[in-house]
């Protein structure tokens, strides 16, 4: 028998990029377990590694290219899918221009660095303004905001959590996402350490999470209203003299005109928070030591998103909050993203969707108006969309409605390794290297990690027999839709981890991809360091506190804090959540992950089941503008009364779609309920936080949750 050998590389499948040790024999994995040896994670992992076994091993991962015919799925060769591809795609085209070809990339984009170097070469060879994304189905507020504050839609800010004295966490459940927009894995110890050494942290949220419970104060707030609440903290901050505003800034005194008029008291009916309390919590936040403010896809996928990130960002700014020990910081990875030339990503508003008029931001329109896109026709109808590593039917508005738009595509093609909810539409897939076999440096999450962290995996196992790695199929189609091709002139794809080593050699660090080798278990460059103004991407090196765009949403807030709080027939609120072993909806072939009791229930406050005759026994039919689905119901207090939470990442099961799991675990889509008219008017993000619904007991009851 073979001596079992052991292998180290970063989990690629969410943001914290925990160390892992594995323990293999030839091609089979062993064991998975953390690397105690990486000081970064300090040999923590979630339950969520184990996944990327069961990937590697999963029957149902494809692996050669797949194409549809009248008898089913077949599989071809690698030439006749690129050949019978380019074809189609330059015959769309031809016929009705550039913009009839779309192309949505998933969230793994940025998990594969494959992909992420190898992608956009895709995208711009197409010619095409329709380029979607998950960025603005989560984050876009987050860009949006940076951008009109710092000068860079990446300069993001990162709460320095191993140093701070008072953590404010707003919309973001990090026990249960591992982080986001915050790269940090063993959160739980961290969030503990600032207890132990004397600090506070605190939760507002709609439902009490599971961050929450170790936290040291929660706070219920009504789904979609935490603008109101920024703006009543800077107000008393203001109004208090708590200001610590650093002089690197520009608009201090239009954002204390803005803010004046949201006293407590006049947020709290919408809140749900007392006067009191945001007076309490506001002070203990300017008075700490060292404090940061957090706040993540709650604040960002609602209504008012790019105005929450712009006044979190605030809030922490005029406490004097920001650029040291403690506080919101910005990074300094090795491979510096924002190295890239200025203005590449001040992109905004240079041309709008067909139909609904939406603004561009850095080179995509939002993912809302997709399926209107393709079912609108007329000049610029999409025709052939691309899909890559994204599984939109489950991840983005009104998910049944986009589910008829790909049907009725002249051509579909979907780079991706799973038959899913959205690529049985397809009419290629080709499925490339994963996981375990493929090479990855983490660009974007070392670029948000709360130390400057750094490191290289090599990949553990070799591709399958005749398979190819994303970039190779990235690379292949762009050379081919790019212009006059020939199979015998043509170059070879190129690995484009080269271009990391570049930037690692150019690097505030100077170091190499070589170097990197020889650290399997990674490099740490120390802690996240002051660096304003010098950072600043703005043109005059200041912070700009009360940018234009911005300032112009405060009306459409004004207007909406006037309005009244009863919602006709829908008269409940619906939130979002996850759970530590889901990860969107990338792991539901995984057994091990979705086993156990069904997570996929309608949380619900008991005054408002009692209210509707509703039974823990009960299944429920949640009713929204754009559709209806049935779930079983959990009555719990840990939601805010008035409030009820849906997970999201299910909803699999759909007729066509290969599942190595029982049915029974596949759930509903919160995405069925929430509505593709409904957005960030400011940014275009998609809102998903406070959706109106009604819930009433289906006929039929007793099931068991």
């Amino acid at each position: 028998m073979t001596n079992p050998s052991v292998h180290y590389r970063a989990c690629n499948l969410c943001e914290a990029i925990c160390g892992l040790e594995i323990t293999y024999v030839d091609n089979q994995v062993v064991s998975i377990i953390g690397d105690k040896k990486d000081s970064f994670s300090r040999g923590h992992i979630c339950p969520k590694a184990l996944a990327l076994k069961d990937i590697y091993e999963d029957p149902n991962r494809l692996k050669l290219p797949l194409k549809r015919s009248e008898n089913g799925w077949k599989t071809i060769s690698w030439e006749n899918a690129f050949d019978e591809i380019t074809n189609k795609i330059k015959a769309v085209q031809i016929r009705n221009g550039n913009n009839a070809v779309a192309m949505y990339a998933g969230n793994p984009s940025v998990h594969n660095s494959g992909t992420f170097l190898s992608g956009t070469s895709l995208m711009r060879v197409l010619k095409t303004r329709n380029i979607y994304s998950a960025t603005s189905v989560d984050q876009l507020p987050h860009h949006f905001a940076a951008w009109q504050m710092f000068g860079h839609p990446f300069l993001l800010p990162i709460p320095d959590i191993d140093r701070t004295d008072f953590w404010l966490i707003m919309g973001g459940n990090p026990i249960a996402s591992n982080g986001s927009l915050m790269t940090v894995p063993d959160v739980g110890n961290r969030l503990k350490a600032i207890q132990q050494r004397g600090g506070k942290v605190v939760v507002i949220d709609p439902r009490f999470t599971e961050t929450a419970t170790k936290a040291d104060e929660h706070h219920f707030i009504r789904p979609g209203t935490d603008v109101f609440l920024l703006l009543a903290m800077l107000q008393v901050i203001f109004a208090e003299g708590l200001d610590k505003t650093p002089d690197f800034v520009t608009g201090l005194e239009e954002l204390k005109h803005i803010v004046v008029e949201f006293l407590p008291e006049k947020v709290e009916a919408q809140t749900g928070i007392a006067a009191d309390s945001i007076r309490s919590l506001t002070r203990a936040f300017a008075n700490a030591p060292s404090a940061v403010a957090y706040g993540r896809v709650g604040l960002s996928m609602q209504a008012f998103g790019g105005a929450c990130q712009w006044l979190l960002n605030a809030l922490n700014i005029v406490t004097g909050n920001i650029d040291r020990a403690g506080t919101a910081m910005f990074t300094h990875p090795a491979v510096d993203i924002l190295a890239n030339p200025k203005g590449l990503y001040d992109k905004y508003n240079r041309y709008q969707s067909r139909v609904r008029g939406l603004p561009e931001f850095m080179g995509e329109l939002p993912v809302s108006v997709l399926a209107e896109e393709i079912l609108t026709e007329g000049e610029g109808q999409i025709k052939a969309l691309i899909t890559s590593c994204g599984n939109p039917i489950l991840s983005t508005p009104n998910g049944r409605q986009l589910d008829k738009a790909l049907e009725s595509l002249e051509l579909m093609v979907a780079i991706d390794i799973y038959v899913n909810e959205t690529t049985r539409h397809a009419d290629y897939i080709l499925p490339p290297a994963t996981g375990l076999e493929v090479a990855h440096y983490d660009l974007t999450f070392n670029a948000l990690a709360i130390r400057n962290v750094t490191r290289f995996s090599e990949p553990l196992f070799p591709k399958a027999e005749n398979a190819k790695y994303d970039w190779e199929i990235f690379q292949e189609l762009a050379a081919r839709l790019s212009g006059d091709y020939s199979a015998k002139t043509a170059s070879a794809p190129q690995d484009p981890h080269s271009k990391v080593d570049m930037g690692l050699r150019f690097g505030g660090y100077q170091l190499s991809l070589e170097q990197l080798r020889q650290q399997p278990h990674g490099m740490d460059l120390g802690p996240l360091r002051p660096d304003l103004p010098n950072r600043l991407q703005t043109q005059d090196k200041k912070i700009h506190l009360a940018p234009e765009l911005l300032r112009k949403d405060v009306a459409r807030i004004k207007k909406v804090l006037e309005q009244s709080l009863s919602n006709s027939d829908f008269d409940l609120l619906l939130t979002n959540r996850r759970h530590l072993r889901d990860n969107n909806s990338w792991l539901h072939n995984s057994q091990r992950l979705v086993k156990g009791r069904n997570r996929c229930t309608l949380m619900m406050h008991p005054d408002d089941a009692m209210q509707r005759n509703i039974a823990e026994i009960d299944v429920v039919k949640i009713s929204s503008r754009v559709g209806e689905v049935e779930v079983p119901v959990e009555i719990t207090d840990k939601v805010m009364k008035g409030t009820v939470s849906l997970p999201h990442g299910y909803g699999h099961g759909r007729e066509g779609v290969q599942l190595s799991v029982a049915q029974s675990h596949a759930g509903v889509s919160v995405n069925d309920l929430t509505d593709d008219l409904v957005i960030d008017e400011l940014t275009g993000n998609a809102v998903f936080v406070g959706v109106p619904v009604r819930v009433e007991v289906v006929e039929v009851v007793g099931n068991t949750v």
